[in-house]
């Protein structure tokens, strides 16, 4: 149309736009009109952002943009008004008295009158000066007729050739993969507090060692893992040697088994389930799950809450998927609640949501989120509600979540690994520690006294059970 030739300028577009100067746009035509349209939106665009997308950093979100949650009303320190307070308990015996006595007033110098009143005041404290004990150990060697050559006793209290007794391999193996503390913090208290010069490179190949005698243990936990009633799996990413690879977490009540491997599909967990697993696999909704065979599952539903959320927040919506995200969450809380009623209630209750979720599944849905979940409801319909037929089976995978935690801190602090080896150790290192943790036994104590047993008989002992379980 010749009455669009006429370039339109800033002024008739911008912020000073009147009506006077819309009405003679209109009148120049259609296509005037949609320039002119296309425009505005292009300076909104400019003046006000985008929303941020999830992989947007924290810092790059201007605060007004960032979601708004309401605040929930924190826990007042201390116990409530009425109950018994609670402190440290008073130390079990007095190593050392000192007495203390003024001999003026601190306040004008004066002369003091005596007087038998005193109080008693404990403190607990570590020596000015800890200095590491130096053990010169003298093997005699003896001959034996009948094997017809010499025999000498083996030194338990540290592994064969090394310098470093057990009490500190394994003290630093349990700061580094129990605790996330890095090589060099280790080094630094050993050499400048404790008094003892270690090496990063010393330790590390003495890791490796304690690694491969608790290699039995590992075993042991993978081997319980799998006869465990409910078993909980995660995984997260994880370096070696700067490839990606992934740090897969096998977790119960009493164990936790780490693996790290390159692959995050079936491979990795054929290679935990070595057999058919009889339990109920709790996991989130990754595919690779499904490749696992097993007595029953149980997908994450709050995983599903997220996903309405990260949709919500992330995507654009409109009515259709409104009203898709009302019913899936309000199927999925009436689920939630049933945890509450007797066994016997829940049979017809439930009966009513495996309606409800099929004639949500069955239903057309517009909205391309809602058709991707609809996808995923209908893949894992029937692991959706197996907490209700199992009362120690839980509608979330928190108990996965909260055992990998640990592990994804220390990859924060030590970069993950530089190799295979370290990688093995890592994962071995941490899944007996975390055990033992989850078991209620003192990692050092009971690590020290299998080594002993293993030094001096060659064999490892089994893994202690739970505490509470020992009596």
């Amino acid at each position: 149309m010749q009455a669009t030739a006429e370039p339109l300028s800033a002024e008739d577009l911008g912020v000073s736009l009147t009506e006077e100067r819309a009405r003679e746009i209109y009148r120049r035509g259609q296509e005037a009109v949609v320039f002119a349209l296309l425009a505005q939106a292009k300076q909104l665009a400019q003046l006000q952002p985008g929303k941020p997308g999830p992989s947007t950093p924290s810092g790059s979100v201007p605060p007004y943009q960032k979601p708004t949650t309401p605040k929930r009303r924190g826990k007042g320190p201390g116990r409530k008004p009425g109950h018994a307070g609670s402190c440290r308990s008073g130390p079990a015996k007095i190593d050392q008295t000192k007495t203390h006595r003024l001999k003026s007033c601190p306040d004008c110098g004066g002369r003091l009158k005596r007087c038998n009143q005193t109080r008693t005041r404990c403190t607990e404290d570590i020596p000015q000066n800890i200095n590491p004990v130096v053990t010169e150990h003298v093997i005699h060697r003896d001959w034996c007729p009948q094997c017809a050559k010499h025999v000498e006793p083996k030194v338990s209290d540290a592994m064969p050739g090394s310098q470093i007794g057990n009490r500190v391999l394994v003290l630093t193996a349990w700061l580094h993969y129990g605790l996330g503390t890095t090589i060099s913090q280790i080094v630094e208290t050993f050499n400048y507090h404790l008094q003892m010069k270690v090496t990063p490179g010393g330790l590390v190949q003495m890791w490796h060692r304690l690694a491969e005698l608790l290699y039995a243990w590992y075993q042991q936990i993978q081997q319980e893992a799998l006869k465990s009633a409910v078993l909980h799996a995660d995984e997260t990413g994880w370096r070696v040697n700067g490839k990606t690879h992934w740090l897969w977490c096998f977790s119960t009540q009493d164990l936790t088994y780490y693996m790290i491997d390159r692959s995050r599909g079936s491979p990795a967990l054929m290679k935990f389930f070595t057999e058919a697993f009889a339990g109920t696999l709790v996991s989130d909704f990754w595919g690779a799950y499904n490749a696992v065979q097993c007595g029953s599952r149980q997908k994450c539903l709050v995983h599903l809450l997220r996903d309405l959320e990260y949709v919500e927040q992330y995507r654009a919506v409109d009515n259709h998927w409104s009203e898709f995200a009302k019913k899936l969450r309000r199927l999925i809380h009436d689920a939630m609640r049933l945890t509450q009623y007797e066994p016997a209630e829940r049979t017809s209750r439930r009966h009513r949501l495996n309606v409800r979720l099929q004639a949500l599944i069955d239903a057309q849905w517009k909205h391309r989120e809602a058709r991707r979940l609809i996808k995923r409801l209908r893949r894992h319909c029937n692991d959706l509600f197996t907490f209700l037929d199992y009362d120690n089976v839980p509608y979330d995978n928190n108990h996965a979540e909260r055992a990998i935690r640990p592990a994804v801190i220390i990859r924060k602090n030590s970069l993950s690994n530089r190799s295979n080896r370290g990688a093995d150790t890592q994962a071995i290192l941490m899944s007996v520690y975390r055990t033992l943790k989850q078991r209620g036994h003192h990692p050092l104590a009971t690590i020290v006294k299998a080594l002993e047993i293993c030094i001096s008989t060659g064999q490892m002992p089994p893994l202690p059970a739970n505490f509470t379980a020992d009596g």
